[in-house]
């Protein structure tokens, strides 16, 4: 029949339903992926059941025989085989903790495993170790613990024969030897048990079916569930599971597996993912963070660096996109000294651009507590041996993990050739979260670096799906820039990336191109690629945020005061090397047979800047560490002695009475200044006074003139007064204090300088490194027992008050106060000896002033900071524990009072209460830290007017005494060479080192090319927050300079200035810091 409707297209869609169809529960078949890969109780069940093929082991295969040096004694690879060695097992034991045992491993591959297609030897005995091959080249690290237990065997050892090869056992962790908490001090008999040594035949695709389920299941478990992305990946995963469950987990059902997984993530199976032209948004760099000491030796971190950076070359050789950084210099020479045949792998891997350079720095050093001109060795020594075994400086300043970041820092990275800086530190703030993530940071002079800090907030990422999403996701600065850096590999103890983390990285790629939602990671970039790019975007217009001044981290604050007499050998040491190479420049250029001692001054360098490491000079590394640190600082000042003797017998003096020959001392600072000061082996008093060099010495035998007095009030009372101030002590404590000029009080009514108290002092959690803002709530006085009169002028008076802390600890403190001197500001001294037995304790010394301000002012390595002195905000009360240097200064139009100090950190000013941190006590990582004797100097400096260049240079005089020696009575050349280089004008202007240039001809280690002639190069600085002009000065009857430069820290060619009569002037900005080199 015609006319009907054309029919339909029938539906795929079956008629009849074949049956129920229940909606999946998405948190059941969630939590059934953890079944699959697991070593739980499905494992024999599981994926695990099929990432091998074959196993071998027992003497037939693996025959172990060991070599245990006694006396924990790490002997070289040839001392080591050299010795007999004894049969051991799997099962042994090895220890105690530190010891080494070198393990001598005959292998042979069974037939039934020499035609497998991938072969691994398996090692685990719980601890580090390194991979020898048999005639002593060091191949590769291991961890333990089932990290890193690994070792590809060549292919060379298929052919059924026995190889040998070594482990070099290290009885320690990754971190050290504690039990349970890492932090806790190390156990001393710690033994480890050798758990696996075999020959494994691995099952590549299994493995790389787990790396594929892990990412996917990643995705599945971090995406948002109201995402389609997330809701396939778990389909994904749970058919990978169906496939490997229906087929029995043979191989064919892993290869199906893997090709489900492409599904996801496409082909991840070599570098290749890499080469799609889509934008990538993280870039991924390796990196192995080794503390230079912490909770084990510089001995040990010299072989976790042979262990970590191994490792790393080799996975060069397997997966081509990878690149690895790694800084400190200090790491690079150990290694070349005592791994040379690595240090060449390493060398060659940097030339090829895939091991890459980077930080400038000595060490990944501390920056709180250095001086200034400790920090600019940090970048002058670590550029120099970049560029001397490298052919190229660094251009970014790397430093992760150090416990804040002074406000020089941008100015001194700029003269030391570097623009950019990296760190993440600031995400540890436990008060307040820093707003940004890449940013400009302006130093107290103007300059600036661009600054990244990963988004992923750590340097030891484990490369996972979450850690390339949070290097977005906790991005602070989209505004500006949708890029992040993901540094991953183990770090702290080493180690450094694994190839499963590469692996990982590979798989997220491929999510990223082949699905979406996870930020794009790019491998095969380096560090400075990153910050070139950041640089192109702010040419091109980008407007990255400012941060000035320091970049305080609320955190480890207990720092700045911890391990006392480390800090105190590196104040002491700063000192000496100041003064050696003032003395050993000026000796030069009078005796042309005195060489000067660069290599000699080099070492004393080295090991100082080594103990500014940022856990070494902090106090926050295990005892180990610091008896080590009080020998090399032991070392350093006989060295030092020695060097600044000779410099001193060159210039025509010597330190011993020498028949008719009169007292003189030689002023070591820039400018003119007295005191008085106690005659070496005497009982005598003198003046000294003088201007830079030789100073005279005016012995004051005989004079009775009452010049500064003592008297007793009442019991327990005492007057201590000389022209400029009165000084009334009430049991140890100073009760007045009154400025005789000014008729000024400075103690308010009622309240106590002086005043020792001690603190309750637990933190949460990091007890070397914290101090938290609870602790005051637990504030104790020390009483006294009793006080009586040192010594009763007229030249000095001084006043003992002894005080039991506890019936273990003691502490003396002699308050004195010297003659008033005309031209010199006036100060009350104080001298303490302590001995300090306390558990969990903190003792600070307090003094309230009659001085109001919001703000208060702390000297920083060339320059001021100030900070508020109240808790408006949570920034504010953050900084309740600050740094300061030599001086802390709190000041109200027309008068102020500071604080000086020989040796102390730490600081608290709040309202008009100034606190010196003495001493803490913390038990972990050292059970002992700060037990013992201990010598402080501190000082009260009232002065009127404003804070200026008074307490600038007082501070340094009383740093810096006097050099007293026995000499010819009449002036001669060495007297007109020591002052033959003046810095006149501003008083603002410090002249702050003065030392020979790094590559004269006759001073020249001969690492970098040499520059004729001789030069004298000079460090300026502005220290009070001005402009500022001056000029250097040069006696030309003396001294012959052809030109004055201003040069970079690295003492490279620069501007010349003008230079006519002998007088070259000067103008500094705000808190400059200015090189210039005098060329002879």
């Amino acid at each position: 029949m015609g006319g009907g409707k054309p029919q339909m297209p029938g539906s795929s869609l079956p008629k009849l339903s074949a049956g129920p169809v229940g909606q999946q529960i998405h948190s059941i078949y969630k939590g059934r992926l953890a079944q699959f890969a697991s070593n739980g109780q499905y494992s024999s069940q599981n994926l695990q059941a099929a990432m091998y093929e074959g196993r071998a082991s027992g003497d037939e295969s693996v025959k172990l025989q060991v070599y245990s040096p006694p006396n924990q004694a790490r002997p070289t690879f040839k001392e080591a085989t050299s010795h007999d060695f004894t049969d051991t097992h799997v099962g042994a034991s090895f220890g105690p903790s530190w010891s080494t045992h070198w393990i001598r491993i005959s292998l042979k591959v069974p037939q039934q495993l020499q035609r497998k297609e991938h072969l691994e030897f398996h090692w685990d005995a719980d601890n580090e170790g390194l991979i020898w091959t048999e005639d002593g080249e060091p191949l590769q690290g291991l961890t333990g613990g089932g990290e890193r237990i690994e070792w590809v065997l060549p292919d060379s050892f298929r052919d059924g024969k026995s190889h040998t090869f070594y482990i070099e056992m290290a009885c320690n962790v990754m971190f050290g030897n504690a039990m349970g908490d890492i932090i806790q001090p190390p156990n001393p008999n710690r033994y480890y048990q050798l758990k696996l040594a075999d020959i494994v035949a691995v099952n590549l695709e299994a493995r790389a079916l787990f790396v594929d389920f892990w990412i996917i299941g990643d995705a599945a478990r971090e995406f948002p569930e109201d995402s389609w992305e997330e809701h396939q990946a778990l389909q994904i995963c749970n058919e990978i599971m169906d496939t490997f469950i229906n087929g029995r987990g043979k191989q064919d059902s892993i290869l199906q597996g893997r090709e489900i997984a492409r599904k996801y993530i496409g082909n991840v199976d070599s570098a290749k993912v890499y080469d799609s032209e889509n934008v990538p948004h993280v870039y991924a760099i390796g990196h192995c963070h080794i503390d230079t000491s912490w909770l084990w030796p510089w001995a040990e971190t010299k072989r976790k660096i042979a262990r970590s950076w191994s490792n790393q070359c080799d996975l060069m050789d397997r997966y081509p996109e990878h690149r690895f950084t790694c800084s400190q210099a200090q790491q690079y020479k150990w290694l070349e000294t005592l791994y040379p045949k690595l240090f060449d792998r390493v060398k060659s891997k940097i030339k090829e651009g895939t091991f890459q350079t980077i930080g400038g720095s000595w060490v990944e050093h501390d920056t709180n507590l250095p001086s200034g001109e400790s920090l600019v060795r940090q970048f002058l020594y670590g550029q120099r041996y970049f560029e001397s075994r490298f052919g190229e400086r660094c251009k970014t300043f790397w430093l992760p993990d150090t416990f804040g970041y002074s406000s020089q820092l941008p100015q001194l990275c700029r003269l030391a050739g570097m623009g950019r800086f990296f760190t993440q530190k600031l995400s540890w703030n436990n008060i307040n979260v820093f707003p940004h993530t890449t940013f400009s940071w302006v130093s107290l002079d103007g300059s600036q670096v661009l600054c990244h800090m990963a988004p992923d907030e750590t340097y030891t990422a484990e490369a996972h799906f979450g850690d390339v999403n949070r290097s977005i996701s906790q991005h602070k600065s989209l505004d500006q820039d949708n890029t992040g850096l993901l540094v991953f590999g183990k770090g702290d103890g080493g180690g450094g990336p694994t190839f499963e983390m590469l692996e990982k990285l590979r798989r997220c790629r491929g999510l990223s191109d082949k699905t979406g939602r996870l930020p794009r990671v790019k491998m095969g970039d380096s560090v400075d690629d990153y910050f070139a790019m950041l640089e192109k975007k702010a040419e091109d217009g980008t407007e990255f945020v400012t941060w000035y001044g320091e970049l305080y981290l609320e955190l480890h604050r207990g720092t700045y005061t911890s391990q006392a007499n480390n800090k105190r050998n590196n104040r002491q040491s700063e000192v000496i090397l100041h003064d050696i190479e003032y003395l050993a420049t000026v000796a030069t250029l009078k005796d042309s047979n005195y060489r000067y001692p660069k290599k000699e001054i080099d070492d004393i360098w080295e090991d100082v800047l080594l103990c500014q490491f940022h856990d070494t000079l902090p106090g926050s590394c295990i005892e180990m560490v610091y008896r080590d640190s009080d020998e090399l600082y032991a070392k350093v000042f006989k060295a030092g002695e020695k060097l600044l003797q000779g410099a001193m017998s060159a210039l025509g003096f010597n330190s011993t009475t020498a028949h008719k020959s009169e007292l003189k001392a030689v002023n070591t600072l820039p400018w003119w200044r007295a005191e008085i000061a106690k005659v070496p082996d005497s009982q005598e008093y003198a003046l000294v006074s003088g201007g830079p060099g030789i100073s005279n010495v005016k012995t004051l035998s005989g004079i009775s003139k009452s010049t500064a007095s003592i008297g007793q009030l009442e019991d327990g009372v005492f007057q201590l007064s000389n022209e400029h101030f009165g000084v009334t002590v009430e049991n140890g404590t100073i009760t007045s204090l009154v400025d005789l000029f000014e008729d000024r009080e400075l103690i308010p009514k009622g309240q106590k300088a002086n005043q020792l108290v001690i603190f309750d002092d637990k933190p949460l959690y990091w007890q070397a490194w914290d101090v938290e803002v609870y602790h005051t709530r637990s504030r104790q006085e020390l009483p006294p027992s009793k006080s009586y009169i040192v010594e009763k002028g007229p030249h000095i008076v001084s006043l003992c008050t002894e005080h039991r802390i506890s019936e273990d600890s003691w502490i003396k403190t002699t308050i004195s106060l010297a003659a008033s001197i005309e031209g010199q500001p006036s100060y009350i001294a104080m001298s303490s000896e302590v001995e300090w037995h306390e558990t969990m304790k903190f003792l600070k010394v307090e003094f309230p002033v009659d001085i109001s301000n919001t703000q208060a002012s702390y000297e920083t390595q060339y320059g001021i900071v100030r900070r508020p002195t109240h808790y408006n905000t949570s920034w504010d009360m953050a900084k309740f524990e600050v740094c300061c240097h030599r001086w802390a200064d709190l000041s109200e139009a027309g008068y102020g009072v500071s604080i000086l100090n020989d040796s102390k950190y730490g600081f608290a000013t709040a309202g008009n209460l100034m606190r010196l941190s003495l001493l803490r006590a913390p038990k972990a990582p050292d059970a002992h830290a700060d037990m013992g004797r201990h010598h402080i100097r501190y000082a009260i400096l009232p002065h009127s007017g404003p804070l200026d260049h008074r307490t600038v240079r007082t501070a340094r005089n009383f740093n810096h005494p006097f050099k007293l020696f026995h000499g010819p009575s009449a002036p001669d050349r060495s007297a007109s060479l020591l002052n033959s280089v003046q810095l006149t004008g501003s008083p603002a202007l410090i002249l702050d080192a003065i030392k020979r240039g790094e590559d004269d001809e006759d001073v020249s280690q001969g690492e970098l090319p040499t520059r004729k002639g001789q030069s004298i190069i000079l460090r300026i600085y502005e220290s009070l927050g001005g402009k500022a002009r001056g000029n250097i000065c040069v006696d030309e009857d003396v001294l012959e300079v052809k030109k004055i430069e201003k040069v970079n820290l690295l003492e490279d060619d620069g501007e010349e200035v003008v230079f006519e009569k002998g007088k070259c002037r000067i103008e500094l900005r705000a808190f400059e810091v200015a090189t210039f080199r005098l060329q002879l």
